[in-house]
Formats: structure tokens, sequence, C-alpha cells
């Protein structure tokens, strides 16, 4: 009985787990960062495009010049997407407006989108009614990114992370059956890292990543033959930066926010796209278009 009332002071299922029930549980997470440094490891460079071999955080050129840089396909990074005083509106309106949802690993989030159940694949509208006001400015502005002139989003979070709480997120990938190859993320506050891992799968169908090969071939960013075991690459993610994600980067590597690269609060925006299959003038498009309607009405 006390068990189960200590669980309840925070929503850590399973294996996961934040500060405050690995001291009240005794629990022991698994150590992602120190495993990682003893890997093959690369930072990205978001200037050029290119990875280097370097655990630290690359913010541009200067940090790399005697090294020699890698392709690294599916990342792009805009720096300064979005002004000081932008970041600051949007961190100000979730916290006075739109208010937190607690979620796992210490985190916290408030999410604006359908209603989604990935094991059984079903999707409705659920409670959705559109998107906050605050935020439609970004929206208009990915139009403006090449590579997103053609995004419609389809679901947006706000996501908090807290040196207090030890946020974090284990390696995973987001589900490939209904979020779309392009996985879009605007850090409003705070510096942080993202690390990517390859893909090895646990059991099978796992993220419904099988649901992928019905549309590999309209992946925007093709797939790479062959991903090394032990790589590691460091992704920056600045504040005020927008991130994207597509093709190896969203398939054929786990995604991860380590505690050790929480320095501060961070405040991010995650956007999600539907899968090809759910887009206008394809096959499951009957589905969804309810869902597009309230999404482009806002």
């Amino acid at each position: 009985m006390e068990s189960s009332s200590i669980t309840k002071t925070c929503d850590c299922k399973g294996k996961r787990t934040c500060l405050l029930c690995e001291k009240l549980l005794d629990k022991t997470p698994k150590n992602y960062y120190e495993e990682y440094k003893s890997r093959l490891f690369f930072s990205y460079c978001p200037t050029c495009e290119k990875i280097y071999k370097c655990w630290e955080s690359i913010n541009g050129c200067d940090d790399h010049e005697s090294m020699t840089g890698h392709n690294f396909p599916g990342v792009c990074i805009i720096l300064e997407f979005i002004s000081s005083e932008e970041a600051d509106s949007l961190v100000k309106a979730v916290d006075k407006n739109l208010g937190w949802d607690t979620s796992q690993s210490g985190r916290r989030k408030k999410n604006f989108g359908p209603k989604v159940n990935f094991k059984k694949k079903k999707l409705s509208i659920g409670k959705f009614e559109g998107f906050p006001p605050c935020t439609l400015f970004l929206r208009q502005r990915f139009k403006n990114v090449d590579f997103l002139k053609d995004f419609i989003t389809i679901e947006e979070c706000f996501l908090e992370y807290d040196t207090n709480r030890g946020s974090h997120i284990d390696p995973h990938i987001d589900d490939c059956w209904i979020w779309g190859e392009r996985i879009v993320t605007v850090n409003c506050l705070g510096n942080s890292v993202l690390t990517l891992t390859k893909h090895i799968p646990m059991y099978d169908k796992q993220y419904n990543i099988d649901s992928m090969e019905s549309y590999e071939s309209q992946l925007i960013v093709p797939l790479v033959n062959e991903v090394p075991d032990n790589i590691v690459i460091r992704i920056p993610m600045p504040e005020r930066s927008l991130l994207i994600m597509s093709g190896p980067a969203r398939y054929q590597y786990e995604h991860s926010v380590l505690r050790e690269d929480i320095f501060s609060r961070r405040v991010a925006i995650a956007y999600r796209e539907f899968t090809f299959p759910y887009q206008k003038g394809n096959s499951k498009y009957d589905e969804a278009e309810k869902i597009y309607k309230i999404c482009e009405s806002k």
C-alpha cells in the first residue's frame, strides 16, 4: 500500500524514472551517458552540416577547424529561428495560460492533436479542437523553410525538462504508423543535445517501424545502407533554434535527451505530420480528412 501511494507522486511507469521515484523507491536508472561515451561518438555542426569526432557540442565551424568532417543525412538545424521576445512569449503562454500536464521521466508536456492508439492503430479526433493562437506564427514560418513548405502540423506538443526533476527521455523512435517522416522541434528555452544511437529492434514491430516499409519509396531523404552498431551522434539543440529530423536520423536511429544534457530549464515544442498514406490523395486520407480540417482552421 505504501509503495502504491508513493508511485502516484510522479507519472513514471515501468523502467522509466525521475529523481523523485529514484529516491523514494530506490530505483537505479540505466547510465546511458557513460555507456555512450565509451562508444564511437561524433558531434554535428549546424553550420556545415557534417559530423566530427568529438563529444562536446559544436556551435559552429570554428569548433572543428582541425577535424575531418563526415556527411550525416537527415538533420537540419536553423539557428535563431525565433527571436528572444518570441521565445519568451511562448514560454509565458504555456506557463500562464495553457498549463502543463505531468509526464514520465521528470518531464511535463501540453499536447494538442488527435487521439491515437499506437498499439491498435486507431485514429480519432478525440478532444482535439485545434492549436493555440500563440503558436500560429511558428506554423506560418515553417512555410518559409524549403524543407517544410508542404509540412502540415497534425500534433503540437510543448515539452518541459527540469534539472530539479532529473528530466530526460530514453532512446526511442517516434511511432512510424501515424507520425510522418519530418519530426520538427522549436527550442524555446535552454541549450541541450539530442543523442542518436543505432536502432536495434528489441521486439517485433517495435515503434510500428514495419509500417514505414509501405511508404519508404516516398521518403524525402533516403535511408542509408548501413549504420555502425556502436555509433553515437550528438546533435546540438541551441536555444531559439529549429531542428528537423528525417530519413536515416528519423528511422534508423533512436533519439534521446540525456539527463546530463539538461543544464537548466528547457522548453521546446515538437511538431509532427501524418505519414504518407494519411496525406491528401492517398489510401488512408478519408480517415484523416476531418482532422486536417481542424488543423488548418486555426
